[in-house]
């Protein structure tokens, strides 16, 4: 008993492949590491993306629609190689090798995207009449950007994850730490994108492209730094295998023994009699009576008990079934977050658009780029995080008993609630700046008299979202997927934000089809002073609304994750 007191009893070992020491790994002391690796890749992240269109349209003559279309694409990618990245990290490398090698991917796609906007003859020739990039320039900048892209795409789902490793669940002090991690972890997100969307940006439009990705590169090996300076503190859980493995062996028994009957007696499914699963780096599953189909896959036979040995697909124990109900129970809740996802992409494209036509003047010498308020969305999140953490979730115990203040989905439907709101605020600003223009007529101006700032509180709600939802929502698929599938829980997670990109391109094209009919403008013209931009307003509030009644239905009916062993 006292050696147990000693090592974690998650099954995660120290970077020498040893049981890991409680005193000497883990904890805070191994997240800080993590969280100033996870700043600093952000801060390269946010660096090169968020002027991006800016430097296809200006370095490689691609119109607005063009550019903004090579953004998208990326941008998609990027949220969705997690799923590559995710499935390496549970099946093979584990978390901490993973990021490591994806790692040395995105320094040199950062390097080379450095190198195409600065050494002559890779970086496309310039004079008074624009840019002229050859083919094999334009080769060379995309090669980069889809390393980045790759790169990303193994760090994203498994740093969350690996610093939530750091606190062992089977622990009730670490536990509640483990909460406290995703919020911190978001905190640092944003502290990265801060610095980007405002130092960085300034220096690529007044000092060059060079340095605007030098400095993105120099953080990203930076970020490398902090991760590996952890190494000896850090708790690592051993991968568990191909889960797509798994969970066709699981259909694959379970169609086997499709005629016959599900025990009444769960005790007669099939368990290893040890205390720990047959999975690596797993905690055995408490058995569920939903999808009962999927038992039939746990059903010991005759003729399983002769061959003695266990053929995993005619014989599958408890805790893999479980695993694939795990994943099962999380695509409901997963797809009623995309129209989380649709509203949050509004801030880089119609918020934009409709701060484009607003007074963006401070005093009246300075301007600030449309673009630039998203910095409120970063200082929302920068304030509200520790405000949740310190005050917000403290004071909810009080009233619900519950050691993290709110369940996961109680917060992240909180965040759902002020995402509607922050849509119709963006609406009402937009009536309002519409009536203005009816009653100056002032179709034609380029900017009206009237302040960017009015937006600020459709941006401050988005950030506030995000606090509840998003870091919500990382949480959630970290702690309801199966122990060996974590990245992979979480790279699901990061594809709302894909799908939520590609669903609002399809609302816009529908939009523009059937509002365009017989020659009318429609609600998203070139002219926003002649369009309904409001309508799309009304429309995206509707469907996040409606989306909401769905997710309750979803939320009330979903059962949490419970491990053998553990009481809850």
């Amino acid at each position: 008993m006292a050696e147990d007191a000693i090592y974690t009893q998650d099954g995660t070992i120290n970077i020498y492949k040893k049981p890991a020491n409680k005193k000497k790994t883990g904890n805070w002391k191994a997240c800080w590491f993590i969280l100033g690796n996870e700043c600093c890749e952000r801060l390269a992240y946010y660096g090169m993306s968020t002027n991006l269109v800016n430097y296809l349209g200006q370095r490689y003559n691609q119109g607005n629609a063009a550019a903004a279309n090579s953004v998208t694409t990326w941008s998609g990618t990027c949220y969705i190689t997690p799923l590559l990245g995710a499935f390496v990290a549970d099946s093979y490398f584990g978390r901490y090798w993973t990021i490591a090698s994806f790692s040395i991917i995105y320094v040199i796609g950062m390097v080379i995207l450095t190198l195409s906007a600065s050494v002559p003859g890779v970086k496309p020739s310039c004079d008074a009449n624009g840019c002229h990039p050859t083919s094999a320039q334009t080769a060379v900048c995309y090669i980069a950007l889809y390393l980045v892209a790759l790169g990303t795409g193994g760090i994203k789902p498994c740093v969350s994850s690996f610093g939530a490793d750091q606190f062992d669940e089977t622990d009730e002090n670490e536990r509640k730490k483990k909460s406290s991690f995703f919020n911190w972890f978001y905190f640092s997100i944003n502290i990265g994108a801060l610095v980007a969307s405002s130092v960085l940006v300034w220096i690529q439009m007044n000092v060059g492209w060079e340095w605007g990705f030098g400095v993105p590169a120099v953080a990203m090996i930076i970020a490398i730094i902090f991760f590996f300076g952890g190494s000896p503190l850090y708790r690592i859980q051993v991968p568990g295998g191909s889960p797509l493995t798994r969970i066709c062996q699981v259909i694959v028994a379970a169609c086997r023994k499709l005629s016959l009957q599900v025990p009444d007696d769960k005790s007669l499914l099939h368990e290893t009699i040890d205390v720990e699963s047959v999975i690596k780096g797993s905690r055995k599953l408490d058995h569920t009576n939903n999808l009962r189909c999927l038992d039939k896959a746990a059903i010991e036979t005759q003729s399983d008990r002769v061959r003695n040995l266990s053929n995993p697909w005619r014989l599958c124990t408890v805790t893999q079934v479980e695993e694939l109900k795990s994943i099962i129970y999380l695509l409901p809740v997963w797809a009623s977050l995309i129209a989380f996802a649709t509203v949050y992409c509004q801030m880089n494209t119609m918020f934009v658009l409709q701060g484009n036509t607003m007074d963006q003047h401070i005093g009246p010498n300075f301007q600030i780029p449309s673009a630039s308020l998203s910095l409120f969305d970063t200082l929302s999140v920068i304030f509200w995080a520790p405000v949740y953490d310190r005050i917000i979730v403290p004071f909810a115990r009080k009233f619900t008993g519950h050691e993290q203040g709110f369940t996961q989905l109680q917060r992240i439907g909180i965040g759902l609630v002020i995402s509607i709101f922050s849509m119709v605020i963006a609406g009402i600003l937009e009536v309002i700046r519409l009536h203005m223009i009816r009653k100056n007529n002032y179709y034609d101006l380029k900017t009206i008299p009237m302040s960017i700032f009015w937006q600020v509180p459709q941006y401050f709600l988005v950030g506030c979202s995000e606090v509840f939802s998003n870091i919500g929502q990382l949480e959630f698929f970290y702690g309801q997927a199966p122990d060996a599938m974590r990245s992979l829980g979480v790279a699901l997670s990061l594809t709302t934000n894909a799908l939520g990109n590609y669903i609002s391109t399809l609302l816009v094209t529908i939009v523009t089809k059937v509002t365009t009919r017989h020659g009318k403008l429609g609600w998203i013209p070139d002219n926003l002073n002649r369009g309904h931009l409001d309508y799309f307003y009304w429309l995206l509030s509707i469907i996040s609304f409606l989306n909401f009644l769905v997710y309750l239905w979803i939320a009330k009916r979903y059962r949490y994750k419970k491990v053998s062993g553990n009481v809850d």
